[in-house]
């Protein structure tokens, strides 16, 4: 698969968020927490190959995005740690400030999710450029 299809499965993902998203407003409360489940799983899925393909690969890319991916997996425990938590001890008066929080919570997961779409699109224009700068000499070393 090219880099320019992968960000186009990228944005696809993204659109598919984005219809769960809206469909949430309207779903049955089981419905949401199927979906919330399915999402959970292949989020995970997708964590475990991202940190089996990064301890396989030995660029320095590789590894900084490994070390991205553990920092974000961290946090994401940390938040559904604390979130499990607050569940226990502040019970149904505190609701509103439960969801407050994982509403921030996914407005920062947004923001990380926005800023690694622009910066896979700098690198999938990056990765265009050095091919065709790699063709480029090619052609100019046959000569």
């Amino acid at each position: 698969m090219s880099v320019s299809e992968d960000l186009k499965k990228l944005a696809d993902r993204a659109q598919e968020a984005e219809e769960h998203a809206a469909a949430a407003a309207t779903q049955a409360r089981s419905d949401l927490q199927k979906t919330m489940s399915e999402v959970h799983a292949s989020a995970e899925a997708h964590a475990k190959r991202l940190q089996a393909e990064a301890q396989a690969a030995s660029s320095d890319a590789a590894d900084t995005w490994n070390d991205v991916q553990l920092s974000w997996n961290a946090h994401v425990l940390k938040v559904r740690s604390d979130l499990g938590r607050l569940k226990a001890e502040i019970g149904a008066q505190a609701s509103a400030d439960e969801a407050d929080m994982a509403e921030a919570n996914a407005e920062l997961a947004i923001d990380f999710a926005y800023s690694a779409i622009e910066e896979a699109e700098y690198a999938v224009l990056d990765a265009i450029l050095a091919r065709r700068d790699a063709k480029a000499a090619e052609v100019t070393a046959d000569r």
